[in-house]
């Protein structure tokens, strides 16, 4: 993955104490957060966290009832329209007309951004709809509809792509495919904001992400930096025959142990693979089925939402 321009750069998009309620229920709760520019940022949490509403206050679809926004230097809320013209937006609940065809919705968006277009050939190969140009919006599959929204979010080439659920509804090879072409606009100068369900999506693109939960943000981090600060612990396996293993809880990382019939479970921190493999050697043991099982983000993930009441 690039690296990302760092913060001494001004942020595309700053938040500060946002909130939002609907009626009794509150959908954001004193959300903050700082996205930089070129930056691929993620978003991640449960149905109802908050996560769709937030976006569409970024992009002055909604009026929050509090709090400070900033995107790209602009107000969404007095400056909406200067503001969709630099950006591009692929919506959780995008629709078109059913009769419109895909080259004429392409063509349509593209000239709408006027000097900034791109030509919607291009973007219709790029996403693998040009066989389908001449098709009618309802006459196309899910997953075809689902490249046709991301065409059109990237056809006015925007300098900050907001993607919801970005790769719902395509197969695995094409989802492989979206990535790389996310990252291509980023490496253009993009700013991305990807809110999704899956986890490896967001391993694979996100430079940081935040986990929402009942209208919060419970934490922000890279990937790889949430699965150290909230799951450091290991899972070691192994089988032998030994009985007496009581020494293991005297091995350096190592915070318990337990046996089933012939496997041990060593669970520890930091270099516990290591210490517990260098102790067996020593006592003459050499499993062959050794291994250690690291927490994954998935892993994270689930842990912070269901100690907040998911």
């Amino acid at each position: 993955m690039a690296p990302y321009v760092g913060r001494e750069m001004e942020s595309a998009v700053t938040v500060e104490h946002l909130r939002k309620t609907y009626r009794e229920v509150v959908a954001v709760d004193d959300v903050t957060l700082g996205i930089d520019q070129n930056e691929i940022y993620g978003i991640i949490g449960p149905n109802g966290s908050g996560k769709t509403t937030t976006v569409e206050i970024l992009q002055g679809l909604r009026q929050p009832d509090a709090g400070a926004i900033r995107v790209l230097g602009l107000d969404p809320q007095t400056q909406g329209e200067e503001l969709r013209r630099r950006i591009g937006s692929q919506l959780q609940e995008s629709a078109l007309p059913d009769r419109i065809k895909v080259w004429e919705a392409l063509d349509l968006f593209a000239t709408a951004a006027g000097s900034h277009r791109r030509d919607w050939r291009e973007a219709a190969r790029q996403w693998g709809i040009y066989d389908r140009r001449n098709a009618a919006f309802a006459n196309l599959s899910g997953g075809q509809r689902q490249r046709l929204f991301i065409a059109l979010a990237l056809v006015t080439d925007p300098v900050l792509v907001f993607l919801d659920e970005m790769t719902t509804g395509l197969d695995p090879a094409a989802r492989r495919v979206a990535w790389e072409l996310i990252r291509a606009v980023r490496d253009q100068g993009a700013t991305i904001l990807l809110v999704t369900h899956f986890m490896d999506e967001v391993e694979h693109l996100c430079d940081r992400v935040s986990v929402f939960q009942q209208g919060r943000i419970l934490a922000t981090d890279s990937p790889s930096g949430l699965v150290r600060k909230h799951r450091g612990g290991r899972t070691v396996r192994f089988s032998t025959s030994e009985r007496d293993l009581a020494w293991l809880s005297r091995v350096p990382d190592v915070d318990s142990f337990e046996t089933e019939g012939d496997h041990v479970l060593v669970r520890g921190t930091n270099a516990v693979l290591a210490h517990v493999a260098a102790a067996l050697v020593a006592r003459g043991i050499a499993p062959a089925d050794l291994r250690v099982d690291m927490p994954t983000l998935e892993d994270v993930y689930m842990g912070l939402v269901e100690g907040h009441g998911a």
